[in-house]
């Protein structure tokens, strides 16, 4: 669990890892530090997590916080997308320790969302970079003209990271604000912050990449999505809207587990 001030090692790992490796990190192992809390600290340490709670608390607003600000001053494609799962797996880790069903519930939808949503924002980023072969932010420009399948694809990812109403996201982050806000008002204050800033940096990143002037000279001989792309990137648009508007299907699976979770607490 990538957790202030214990998350240094994340973006370094995917920026030096390959696309491949990165949808790995992102979509199943970040997700492992979520599982042994739920599946191992809860129910063999109750009485120690209740006690640890302010501090785990605090941890995971300062990843929130300095996550997303770190997050909007990289130059880096790759980099800003694993500032971004820091700051999402701060409020997931929020929604673990709420100490209520709804905030557990939420939790696994996001850890599920973000599994889906950052390996598709992390597939684009692999493909900038097997055409451009940089990661710089400053390099892209005036994608939308030439690309605009590949502009959709990363625009829908890229709402999904903001937790636009109908994508998955959404549906566990207002779970997670829910049980946070009647845990402590001022703590769920605090974390809604997140929503502004993921909107500042998402959106930023988008407009720099996808808008403005054209920046590089061999613009003209690149592609569009190709095929082997596209089979990686619609089946999880298809996650990302299927979860948001139907989140029922993960509640039915979930539901038994969680409630005997809720009983150490």
């Amino acid at each position: 669990m990538p957790l202030y001030p214990f998350h240094i090692w994340l973006p370094k790992a995917h920026v030096e890892a390959p696309t491949a490796g990165s949808v790995l990190l992102a979509g199943i192992l970040l997700k492992m530090g979520g599982y042994g809390f739920l599946r191992f600290l809860i129910p063999l340490c109750p009485q120690s997590v209740i006690r640890f709670l302010p501090l785990i608390f605090l941890l995971s607003i300062l990843g929130i916080v300095y996550c997303a600000f770190s997050a909007i001053r990289q130059i880096d494609v790759k980099r800003t997308i694993a500032y971004s799962s820091v700051c999402h797996m701060s409020l997931i880790t929020l929604g673990i320790f709420s100490q209520s069903l709804m905030g557990i519930q939420g939790s696994i939808i996001s850890m599920i969302s973000h599994g889906v949503v950052s390996s598709g924002l992390f597939i684009c980023a692999g493909i900038l970079y097997d055409r451009y072969k940089t990661k710089n932010i400053f390099y892209f420009g005036g994608l939308a003209q030439i690309m605009p399948k590949f502009s959709v694809v990363f625009f829908i990812f890229t709402l999904a990271n903001t937790g636009f109403p109908g994508t998955s996201s959404f549906v566990g982050e207002l779970l997670i604000f829910i049980s946070i806000f009647q845990l402590s008002p001022f703590l769920c204050l605090v974390s809604l912050t997140s929503i502004i800033t993921s909107a500042i940096y998402s959106f930023w990143l988008f407009n720099k990449i996808m808008f403005g002037p054209f920046t590089l000279f061999f613009r003209y001989l690149l592609s569009d999505l190709i095929i082997l792309e596209k089979n990686s990137l619609y089946p999880l648009i298809f996650f990302v809207f299927f979860i948001g508007i139907y989140p029922q299907f993960i509640f039915d699976f979930s539901d038994l587990a969680v409630k005997n979770l809720m009983l150490y607490l």
